[in-house]
């Protein structure tokens, strides 16, 4: 019986030394991407400093032209996208604001610009407000339809989602079919979601137009990564970097391929140093501060939550980075209360199954169990397919001693691994 124990305890123990090796091959090449860690966008930021300064300048002249605070908005929305600086977003807003007070909020295509910039905060109940005076505009309606669509995904009506997908259905729309593809998405229909994207992308480079194929390509580059294709996720993030040799959230996918799939942390954190050079994101810091705790370099783990930390103690930063307020509080004792509080403004200000699953999980972290096994019955289990949410499920129903049911989940879970990242790999084991 010594014997058997002893076979286990060794086999246990090899399966969770091999965790922190990786056996995928390596895709990556430094070759591909090297170039684009030194791009200088010092061309482009100039480019859209001088635009900026341009429409400044003639409002200077003229106050009274609020047209010249949408072009100013614009401007500061373009080098939000570049930087990260969210002074610009916030000085995007306060233009946008202006141009549509001074039309007495009955301006479709001011108020679309305005609920773009509250989305982008993450303020997606005033979007809504915006969008829906926009609808009952009805100038250039189709453009508010889809907003609308990407406002109640994100608030988690899907009801509402299905009844705008139907007035705009349109296979050969390129607008359409992002919308349709990130629903199916939301729905767990990757394949469909995956589908739907490929054909977006094929209008956008019939239409020959960079910013779109851009985007798609990234977006695709992430759904591929969810399904397991991790070279043809690779290769859609490079086909983003020769559009725009400066897309930090392209590098940032890299990044975490080279993490995350083939377990070279070092290069990884290289990658990412350049991109936290050029965008003032806050939550770069977060994927350095994980892949310092996978290294078991806890010092630079501090250094880089706390400048996290700096970066979102700026109040213009608003509601954006709840989620990640939260996910890193629970594991603080002195901050975990203030996680479950935080968690409960996010189920009021978006009651979607993430938001319910970070309560949830809240409740988990702060002792109690069966308020969120609770939570998880009516709001997360058999609602989502997202595997931060199962593996919290994992922990709250094997805590509520409902433990077939989280080893059930375990399978899917160390499928995921490489979407939830390496440090989670002994987690599920032990689940």
């Amino acid at each position: 019986m010594k014997y058997i124990q002893l076979v286990l305890l060794f086999v246990t123990f090899s399966f969770a030394i091999s965790c922190n090796k990786t056996t995928n091959k390596q895709i990556t090449n430094t070759k591909d991407y090297e170039a684009y860690l030194n791009a200088d966008n010092s061309n482009s930021l100039e480019t859209s400093k001088s635009e900026l300064n341009f429409w400044k300048t003639k409002l200077e002249n003229t106050p009274n032209q609020y047209p010249y605070n949408v072009k100013i908005a614009a401007a500061n929305s373009t080098l939000f996208k570049m930087t990260g600086n969210i002074d610009e977003l916030k000085k995007a807003e306060n233009n946008l604001i202006i141009a549509n007070e001074t039309t007495n909020y009955n301006n479709a295509g001011y108020l679309r610009s305005l609920a773009r910039n509250y989305i982008s905060q993450h303020r997606f109940k005033e979007a809504l407000d915006l969008l829906t005076k926009a609808e009952y505009n009805g100038e250039n309606l189709q453009q508010t339809q889809y907003m609308l669509i990407d406002v109640y995904l994100e608030l988690g009506k899907h009801d509402k989602v299905e009844k705008y997908l139907t007035k705009v259905k349109d296979f050969k729309n390129f607008d359409y079919l992002i919308r349709l593809s990130k629903y199916n998405d939301h729905l767990g229909n990757l394949d469909k979601a995956i589908q739907y994207l490929e054909a977006s992308l094929e209008i956008a480079k019939a239409s020959d137009n960079n910013y779109l194929m851009q985007w798609n390509y990234t977006n695709l580059a992430d759904y591929y990564g969810h399904a397991g294709r991790i070279t043809d996720s690779y290769n859609s993030y490079l086909k983003a970097l020769e559009l725009d040799a400066n897309d930090s959230y392209a590098k940032k996918g890299i990044a975490w391929i080279v993490y995350s799939y083939e377990r070279n942390p070092a290069e990884a954190l290289r990658i990412l140093e350049t991109v936290t050079k050029e965008n003032a994101a806050p939550d770069y810091h977060l994927l350095k501060a994980e892949i310092a705790d996978f290294m078991g370099d806890s010092l630079e783990k501090e250094i880089q939550t706390k400048k996290y930390l700096v970066k979102t103690a700026d109040k213009n930063y608003g509601v954006m980075y709840h989620k990640y307020d939260v996910l890193l509080f629970v594991d603080d004792a002195t901050k975990k209360e203030i996680a479950l509080e935080i968690a409960k403004q996010e189920v009021l200000e978006r009651p979607t199954v993430q938001s319910y699953d970070l309560l949830a999980w809240s409740f988990y972290k702060n002792g109690d169990i069966k308020k969120a096994l609770e939570i998880s019955q009516n709001h997360v289990i058999n609602k989502t397919f997202e595997p931060e949410a199962l593996l919290h499920t994992a922990y709250i129903l094997k805590a509520n001693g409902r433990v077939e049911e989280a080893n059930s989940l375990k399978s899917e879970l160390l499928g995921a691994v490489y979407e939830l990242g390496p440090l989670t790999e002994k987690e599920i084991i032990n689940i």
